[in-house]
């Protein structure tokens, strides 16, 4: 079933992949901060769309799928960085702030919206690379 699949298919399957299951952690993560922050709802609700349609595209090669495709890795890559900030920010707003180092560890995660990002590049990549 594999055999003949470009590295660009298997790539964007990758990534859609990828993206359901951060998605899926990054949800418990903020659900169970209770949403505190509008921007929360970016990646619960980004990362699936991202992920659906990455794997999508590695079935379905269609213009229209891979140029929503394209804009949505872009806002991948916004929201990663954006909720980089914001993670960065919110240790920084715990007690003690950045002086505590088990703010660092009990805080929001700061890998987890480089991971949307790194995730986001890794799909346009796959897009573009020649």
């Amino acid at each position: 079933m594999w055999d003949g699949w470009p590295i660009t298919r298997i790539l964007l399957l990758f990534t859609g992949l990828a993206f359901l299951m951060i998605s899926l952690q990054v949800s418990i993560f903020h659900y169970r901060q209770n949403f505190r922050h509008w921007a929360m709802y970016g990646p619960v609700i980004g990362g699936p769309v991202l992920g659906i349609f990455a794997i999508l595209l590695s079935f379905y090669n269609t213009p229209v799928l891979r140029d929503i495709l394209v804009v949505l890795l872009f806002a991948g890559v916004a929201l990663g960085a954006t909720g980089s900030v914001l993670h960065v920010n919110g240790i920084g707003q715990r007690v003690g702030g950045y002086e505590e180092s088990q703010n660092f560890l009990n805080g929001p995660p700061l890998t987890l919206p480089m991971m949307v990002a790194a995730m986001s590049i890794l799909g346009l990549i796959a897009l573009y690379w020649r």
